[in-house]
């Protein structure tokens, strides 16, 4: 399978294509690394539509995407790439170890994002929870986390709310 024209064949991306694409990714190293050049690709398509099944191979193999973890960082600083590329970054990230080299860079662009109105409601969710993770390991983002969560939430959307009640009765 070539994993681009697979990306880019249909008009529609659908759950069954995506899950099919990863499968064939997690199969080899070389596979994967072909899904991850895809997903860091610039054509805003391809990076959009590889994202998803970035996220897939992921949660199949987690050890197969630590190589690529500065890679999945440096896509959250990007203002080029379709939200589809920041929220699965974001939903691998909080499911994986993040090196520690990486944990001020991925809190100060979370906290962004928490912070910012026009951040789309996924990114915000997935945002809050990997600033919980970090709070476990520096209890000293807690306060702002609490605060910036207790200010924002009314005016939020349910996602928002819900999320952050729950991080808010575990802080």
């Amino acid at each position: 399978m070539n994993i681009r024209e697979e990306l880019l064949r249909d008009q529609i991306h659908f759950k069954e294509q995506a899950l099919r694409i990863s499968e064939f990714a997690v199969s080899t190293e070389s596979n994967f690394k072909e899904l991850i050049n895809c997903f860091l690709s610039d054509e805003v398509r391809l990076a959009q539509r590889a994202a998803w099944s970035v996220s897939w191979a992921a949660r199949k193999k987690p050890e197969m995407i630590q190589p690529y973890v500065h890679s999945l960082v440096n896509q959250l600083g990007r203002k080029d790439v379709h939200d589809a590329v920041i929220r699965n970054s974001l939903r691998i990230l909080e499911d994986i170890d993040i090196p520690e080299e990486f944990h001020g860079k991925v809190m100060s662009t979370c906290f962004d994002y928490i912070q910012t109105r026009e951040t789309p409601v996924a990114v915000k969710a997935f945002s809050l929870h990997i600033l919980y993770i970090f709070s476990k390991i520096y209890p000293e983002i807690r306060n702002e986390l609490k605060l910036i969560i207790q200010e924002n939430i009314e005016y939020e959307t349910a996602a928002f709310k819900s999320r952050g009640k729950k991080i808010l009765a575990k802080i």
